[in-house]
């Protein structure tokens, strides 16, 4: 890698440009280059971290700095081509099958262009009546353009650059680069089948952590789902921290298979629920319904009117027909049966190999494995593309996500005796 530069963000610009050129993964010690550059190792070392604030690398100890994306996150491919005899159960998307159908036009008839209201009266109706037969007060909502884009509206007008925020671990990817790109620092909470570990959340707490980000049902990548003791416990912890933010991002509810048990204590406490509906409506009705303490809704609104203005109106109206219609909720109810039996049928596969797996809710489940890479391309040979657990995990040992969305029972069966093969039965990959 030919590294130029003598500031901290020329030289951190010169890495981006070629992150490509490091064959191993990581970047040159810190040493090394200032050597090269003539330069202070407090300037590289400051580059470095301008990088790991982007959210490019991360550190690796004796191993160096590792290289998380091979290109900047806005230029990057999230989708690998396979070749087409291998079954995708690496995408983490819903099954095609199990989305609406195409809607009719009539549902955008009486939008009028002059309207420059934010928010569609009926569809926030509609979306306060889920959120109260869950338990979740929703007197103040707001509408954004996706569960990212909610949590980081949210996380800016609470936090400062600096903030320490506790996320999951292991985690959605896009999550914690999020949370670094916009300057916080991430604090993993190792989650096991019941949801983030007390003992891991009070650590994150006592550290300092400004606000906590869970999935309470259907988390990605391990599909745990928050249990009522659980939550009890995590709530203990959460009422000694009072100013701490509280955001649950329960993008799959209505298709998850768990009761959501909801995080939020004492009055006061700023908090936030998220339910996204690109998991179970598709991918281009693409919304999220944020219900939250009066004042974090209230910051959200006047900074979101400063800036998008607001969501599509149009997309609104789509969510609300193919949401709230009578034959909507039936056919959200069969997805929800169906993605539980696909899940529960690989996780039972599975166990008749006497391999481990987690997954309680939604469409994910989650394989310890002793090697990654060995297992991921001997499934490839057998003809199934899987996702390495190492761009979802911080402390967690090694494992894959299986999508099992579109994964038939018997489909599951080969599967798990693939992985049986591939890993020795025990878990242990070969190699």
């Amino acid at each position: 890698m030919r590294v130029t530069g003598r500031t901290a963000a020329a030289i951190a610009a010169s890495i981006e440009q070629q992150l490509t050129a490091s064959p191993d993964g990581t970047l040159p010690p810190v040493r090394a280059i200032a050597a090269r550059l003539r330069v202070s190792p407090a300037t590289v070392a400051a580059a470095y971290k301008l990088l790991h604030a982007r959210g490019l690398t991360a550190g690796g100890g004796r191993r160096g700095t590792r290289i998380l994306v091979s290109t900047p996150p806005g230029l990057a491919h999230s989708r690998i081509p396979h070749p087409e005899y291998v079954r995708d159960l690496a995408s983490g998307a819903p099954d095609p099958d199990l989305l609406p159908q195409a809607l009719p036009a009539h549902v955008l008839a009486d939008l009028r262009p002059d309207d420059d209201s934010p928010l569609d009266a009926a569809l926030v109706a509609f979306a306060a009546t889920e959120f109260d037969a869950d338990g979740v007060p929703a007197g103040e909502l707001t509408i954004a353009g996706g569960a990212l884009d909610a949590v980081e509206r949210i996380l800016w007008e609470h936090l400062r650059t600096g903030d320490a925020v506790a996320i999951e671990d292991p985690v959605l990817p896009e999550l914690r680069q999020l949370v670094i790109a916009s300057g916080f620092t991430a604090t993993p909470v190792i989650v096991d089948g019941e949801g983030p570990q007390p003992e891991s959340l009070a650590d994150a707490l006592s550290a300092g952590c400004r606000a906590v980000i869970v999935t309470p049902r259907a988390q990605n990548p391990s599909g745990a789902a928050i249990s009522r003791n659980r939550a009890s416990e995590l709530r203990r912890l959460l009422r000694a921290h009072p100013r701490v933010l509280v955001i649950e991002d329960d993008y799959a509810a209505p298709i998850a298979g768990a009761p959501l048990a909801p995080l939020r204590t004492v009055p006061d406490q700023p908090w936030a629920i998220v339910r996204s509906t690109s998991k179970f409506l598709g991918p281009d009705l693409r919304l999220a319904f944020v219900a939250g303490d009066p004042v974090t809704i209230a910051r959200v609104r006047y900074r979101q009117a400063l800036g998008a203005r607001w969501v599509s109106r149009i997309v609104q109206r789509l969510v609300l027909a193919s949401w709230s219609d009578p034959s909507g909720g039936r056919r959200l109810a069969r997805a929800a049966e169906i993605y539980t039996a696909r899940r529960a049928a690989l996780v039972s596969a599975l166990a008749e190999h006497a391999i481990a797996a987690s997954g309680t809710s939604g469409f994910y489940v989650w394989v310890q494995v002793r090697e990654e890479v060995p297992v991921v391309a001997g499934l490839l040979n057998q003809g199934w593309a899987v996702a390495a657990g190492e761009p979802f995990r911080t402390r967690t040992g090694p494992a894959i996500r299986v999508t099992t969305s579109a994964l038939d029972p018997a489909d599951a069966r080969r599967f798990a005796a693939d992985l049986a093969a591939v890993t020795g039965r025990g878990g242990a990959a070969r190699t």
